[in-house]
């Protein structure tokens, strides 16, 4: 598919070669007339997905900051896009100017901004109204010729300016810029200006952008009739031909040129589509600061240094080169004054090393490799290895096997530290290991503090001048291994060693005849070759087309330390099954890189440097079964070029026998590496055949990751097409790694780098919806998200999914059910329950973190709405199970029940009442609440007809937790950084009642929201001392005794007593924190009576759980007993603690929620 760019150069280069006549401008009514092709159907998409939303979040918090704003847009169109942003944001802009040369757009512009119907204005707090000019924005000042930038008044300044529609005719666009950034205020600080431009080249010539986006998949979609086109075209051009009779010839021309160019779809039959990625730069009053670096680092011409193809396109603002430690530390110093980002060049593969109008380190200089025999480090283990950031695998591979020694890294010689850092798959990674796994310590500059770190081990000889251990020294050590370019610049890696190994290499390539032939080689290959190999050895697959047929090469690597000799190779599970190998070769770690079969024996040889590629890499298991077979197989069919090919590495061994959260690479359950690899010949860089490529493996991607068991971040990056993927790429590690990449780099300096996590709206309300069979619970769901939606109080955007269609969409992949009816057809879904519930529970049992993979994907699904709902939950106790998965999230259940005849009734009926469910507990037994071992959250009855008890539900349990007094509460928790240690983000929930108006806020929200019916509890009971400070003025309110829970020794006897461990924070504060006996007093409370417990926080849940001990010792029994505290922390997994401790159906209420300590 053309880009609208390459479709402007086609067109103009038809009217240069057929027409002699003059150019002529394009009239505003021809102009408008292009310009609606361009933001009708798909082309609005790109608003709607791109520039509107990140317009929102670029915007928002300079909106927020100040109580009124100003702006200038150039060249907005006939409607400003700041009218589609929330109502909130558009109230606080008070004055609006508008450059618009277009006379119909400047009309339509002002008659739709000053528009007196009953509709709100778009921009409804205009104090004056708005100022448009009817000329272009240009550089020279010539106000009074009214041609000119400015207005009337020549020291106007704004605190938003606006490109929205491109900069097409604005040469030089730097200077452009610049003369806008000198209209930004002064005071306060943090105006701002915002480009979007189509095609997705923006060359500014050393402008440092503060913060910028992609939108790679914008498409426009465009009539394929004559007329339309005859708008179109020239609207493209940027022209018309002078003469009449000129123009309709080269018309007619340009339709050919459309046509030819344009791509059609069976979705489209009678469109043509053309590709109009988008990107987004925003500047601030910093754009300029870069000489301030140059001054101080080296400065590198040219990209010789980058590898990467695709990289070498963006643009980058400069790159830097720093040769000294401290160089690194000006760089970081630098963009943390101005505000902005950093990309950081390792060995130059990444397709993200280099991002536009952004500055780029590159490592090089730092490229020793260090071998430290045994006791060189002061110490008395093996070998060790201290590699430079700017070293690539093959200068460590070839000095330590002079030393007798190798480090499992990568199978590309000229890879460098990002991968290592993120992972690394070698043929060595069965035997010893991922790269990462090696790591044992790093010298690393923060990107918070500039400070140069020494984590782990590193020997004292390589230990730079001034370098500090930090306190945070485990997390910084764990992240490095998996994740480590997302939180400092690293200057050197320490690795362990292992003795030098030789390798025996076999090859096998056989021509398959059919997909059945190669479905059958690829189980034999998984089941019979792959799966009986020892974890010396490792087998690599690759498909590919080759001369019109498919092909499928093995390659099998067997590495030994004592003397490998190739006339008595040992016997092979693939040589008893295929026969001889094509050809066997015995070499050492160097020799290795060059036994791979893409190198030389697929296509001629992808390793000359004759062409380019583009990968992503997903984790497979059973790649024999034949869901997963044929789609990679089918896969292939698609390819755009005949050069792409899929390469399957093994995994297993040693990298599954490392826990998945022992180190930031949390996907360890995987016999495969799956590296989709689109090529493409290297003069065709940065053509429709490179696009189409890329496009080509993303396809793949999105195709074979519901079958994945998680994704490879080393390839991930700043692309929006890398978030599906960048959401599986840690396993159960992400959440603590986003909490982390905001601990350590507060600043987002590395923000090109993997994405941890999507920026999520202020705290997400996440809602599962439980139930059995027909019990209502879609239906509810869709009731509740109208309720959040029409809330009166706050504006909030809801939305209900199914969790269950991702394991439907497997089953269906699998099986060949009909998917559309498995989603819509309740009669066809019940006909597969039971084998949709056989393939899901074999496949948890393959894949045992299966549930939380699919929460977490609804949940980064869905990062722009306020409230989620979800339904079609399986797990037992979901609450305590998943909220530590999204710690900044409040996670409620509501369970759903009706009786067995309204159940029996709805079954029978197919409208109405669908139900997407497949929940576990579907029998027809009944549906009362004893069934449960936990206790819900909340329970809704929905045996009546409509919607009014749903609403009224809604009303009374739910739309609260949006109210303002719960926002004021936890405001006044002030969050205390670094406290009681480096690392930790402490709440002090007790300075609640230091504030004033605090404790009795506290107090009254206590009350209001307590579910149950203070009349019918005998007592609350509360633990030394922060339970004290909210109990005792809660009791008073309700007017129930006050159950005092205090330290041993304390209270008169008789009493009972118990050992409580310490606390959290406690344990956080000393080293020696040690448990104690807490007692109550013995007869202070009648046995049987209703209890509510009552502390100030929830967060490992063991003061909670020696609270419930103790009273159960009192004779007050669990069933009679719930819990309320003021703030919970889900991270630490209390709840989970809980129902492990037999306390699961306690109700357990927080009125707070945080992320932190």
């Amino acid at each position: 598919m053309a880009t609208l760019d390459s479709l402007k150069w086609a067109l103009r280069q038809k009217a240069e070669a057929t027409a002699s006549s003059s150019k002529q401008q394009l009239s505003d009514s021809q102009y408008s007339a292009g310009f609606d092709t361009l933001v009708r159907g798909s082309g609005w998409m790109t608003y709607q997905d791109f520039i509107i939303p990140q317009l929102s979040q670029l915007l928002a918090p300079l909106l927020n900051s100040r109580i009124h704003i100003s702006v200038l847009e150039i060249g907005p169109g006939p409607k400003s896009l700041l009218g589609y942003l929330p109502s909130r944001l558009r109230g606080k802009i008070r004055r609006y100017t508008a450059f618009e040369p277009n006379g119909l757009f400047a009309s339509k512009l002002e008659e739709w901004l000053c528009s007196t119907s009953e509709m709100e204005s778009p921009l409804p707090c205009l104090e004056s109204p708005p100022n448009i000019h009817r000329f272009p924005f240009v550089l020279e000042d010539n106000i009074g010729s009214g041609t000119g930038v400015g207005t009337t008044d020549d020291d106007e300044k704004y605190d938003i300016i606006l490109f929205c529609h491109s900069m097409y005719g604005m040469k030089p666009k730097r200077r452009y810029i610049e003369r806008t950034l000198e209209m930004l205020v002064e005071r306060p600080q943090g105006g701002m200006v915002a480009v979007f431009h189509r095609d997705g080249a923006l060359h500014l010539d050393g402008l440092v952008c503060h913060r910028t986006a992609s939108f790679p998949t914008g498409v426009v979609c465009v009539a394929n009739d004559d007329e339309m086109l005859d708008c179109f075209a020239p609207f493209v051009a940027g022209f018309v031909m002078q003469d009449v009779d000129v123009d309709k010839a080269i018309r007619v021309e340009w339709r050919k040129v459309c046509r030819a160019l344009g791509r059609r779809e069976e979705a489209h039959p009678d469109h043509l589509l053309f590709s109009s990625p988008n990107v987004m730069a925003a500047f601030t009053q910093h754009a300029t600061a870069l000489p301030e670096l140059t001054a101080q680092v080296p400065l590198v011409r040219g990209f010789q240094t980058v590898k990467n193809r695709e990289a070498r396109l963006h643009r980058a603002a400069a790159i830097i080169k720093p040769i000294e430690v401290r160089h690194v530390q000006q760089c970081i110093r630098w963009a943390l004054k101005h505000g902005v980002g950093l990309t950081v060049i390792g060995g130059g593969h990444s397709g993200h090393c280099l991002w536009p109008n952004v500055v780029s380190v590159d490592m090089s200089a730092f490229n020793q490799v260090h071998i430290l025999t045994t006791g060189q480090d002061g110490g008395d283990s093996d070998s060790l290895v201290v590699a430079e950031a700017g070293c690539k695998t093959g200068d460590i591979i070839r000095n330590t096997m002079a030393a007798g020694v190798t480090v499992p890294l990568g199978a590309r010689p000229s890879v460098g530290a990002g991968l290592w850092l993120q992972g690394g798959i070698g043929h060595l990674a069965r035997l010893h290991g991922l790269a990462c796994d090696a790591i044992i310590g790093a010298v690393v500059v923060s990107v918070d503090s500039s400070q140069v770190l020494c984590i782990g081990r590193v020997p004292s000889q390589h230990r730079p001048a001034g370098a500090v251990c930090p306190e945070n020294e485990s997390d910084l050590l764990w992240a490095m291994k998996g994740a480590g370019t997302n939180f400092g610049i690293v200057v050197s890696m320490t690795f362990k060693t292992y003795a030098a190994p030789t390798y025996l290499t076999r090859n096998w390539v056989f021509k398959l005849s059919d997909n059945v032939e190669a479905r059958l080689r690829l189980s034999d290959f998984d089941r019979l070759v792959a799966r009986k190999l020892p974890q010396n050895s490792s087998a690599d697959a690759y498909l590919y087309w080759d001369a019109d047929q498919l092909h499928l090469g093995v390659t099998l690597f067997e590495s030994s330390t004592a003397r490998l000799a190739s006339a008595t190779p040992t016997p092979t599970p693939v040589g008893a099954i295929w026969g001889p190998e094509d050809n066997l070769k015995v070499v050492d770690g160097v020799g290795l890189f060059e036994t791979e079969m893409y190198v030389s024996g697929m296509h001629g040889g992808h390793g000359g440097g004759k062409t380019s590629s583009f990968k992503r890499c997903l984790f497979l298991k059973r790649i024999g079964e034949v869901n997963v077979a044929d789609r990679l197989v089918a896969a292939l069919e698609t390819r755009p070029s005949p050069l792409c090919y899929l390469h399957l590495l093994q995994g297993g061994g040693a990298v599954g026998d490392v826990a998945a959260d022992a180190t930031a690479f949390g996907c360890r359950d995987w016999d495969f590496a799956c590296v989709i690899t689109g090529v493409w010949s290297r003069d065709q860089d940065g053509t429709e055949a490179a696009r189409s490529a890329v496009r080509w493996v993303y396809n793949v991607a999105g195709t074979l990751l519901s079958l994945s068991s998680g994704a490879y971040g080393a390839d991930l990056g700043p692309d929006p097409r890398d978030a599906a993927l960048a959401a599986k790429a840690f396993g159960p590690n992400r959440p603590h790694l986003a909490r982390l990449k905001k601990s350590l780099d507060p600043g987002n300096v590395l923000a090109y780098a993997c994405p941890l996590s999507k920026t999520l709206m202020e705290q997400k309300l996440i809602i599962l919806v439980t139930g059995e069979s027909c019990a209502g619970k879609d239906y509810c769901a869709d009731v509740w998200v109208s309720a959040f939606i029409r809330c009166t109080y706050k504006s909030l955007k809801a939305r209900a999914v199914s969790i269950s269609d991702a394991i439907k969409r497997e089953y269906a992949a699998a099986t060949g059910a009909d998917l559309s009816r498995l989603l819509w057809d309740r009669a066809y879904k019940e006909q597969h329950r039971p084998a949709l519930t056989t393939f899901f529970q074999r496949q948890v049992r393959q894949r045992p973190r299966l549930p939380e993979e699919h929460f977490l994907n609804v949940v980064y699904g869905a990062v722009d709405v306020d409230v989620l709902l979800i339904t079609g939950m399986r797990d037992e106790a979901p609450v305590a199970a998943l909220s530590h998965l999204v710690p900044d999230s409040r996670l409620l259940e509501v369970h759903v029940q009706a009786s067995d005849q309204t159940r029996l009734i709805r079954r029978g009926q197919h409208g109405g009442y669908g139900d997407g469910d497949d929940n576990k507990n579907n029998n027809n037994s009944g549906s009362n609440l004893t069934a449960l071992d936990y206790c819900p959250s909340l329970i809704f009855y929905n045996d009546t007809t409509g919607n009014e008890a749903a609403e009224r539900f809604a009303e009374h349990y739910l739309l609260p937790f949006f109210h303002e007094d719960l926002q004021r509460l936890a405001n006044m928790l002030r969050p205390v950084p670094d406290f009681p240690r480096s690392g930790v983000e402490f709440r002090h929930v007790l300075g609640i009642s230091q504030q004033p108006g605090g404790l009795a806020l506290c107090t009254s929200l206590l009350q209001t929201y307590f579910t149950d019916d203070w009349a019918k509890v005998d007592a609350v009971a509360c633990c030394e001392v922060g339970g004290f400070v909210f109990a005792s003025a809660l009791a008073s309110q309700v007017d129930v005794p006050l159950v005092l829970i205090r330290e041993a020794g304390k209270l008169p006897p008789p009493t009972v007593s118990v050992i409580k461990p310490p606390s959290h924070i406690s344990s956080l504060a000393s080293n020696n924190s040690k448990e104690k006996r807490i007692e109550m007093e013995r007869d202070v409370v009648p046995r049987d009576a209703s209890v509510v417990v009552v502390d100030d926080v929830l967060s490992t849940g063991e003061t909670l759980c020696a609270m419930l001990q103790l009273l159960n010792e009192a004779g007050i029994g669990a069933e009679d007993v719930s819990i309320m505290v003021v703030a919970e922390f889900p991270v630490h997994r209390g709840r989970e603690l809980l129902c492990q401790r037999g306390y699961g159906r306690i109700k357990i209420q927080s009125l707070l929620v945080f992320g932190g300590a």
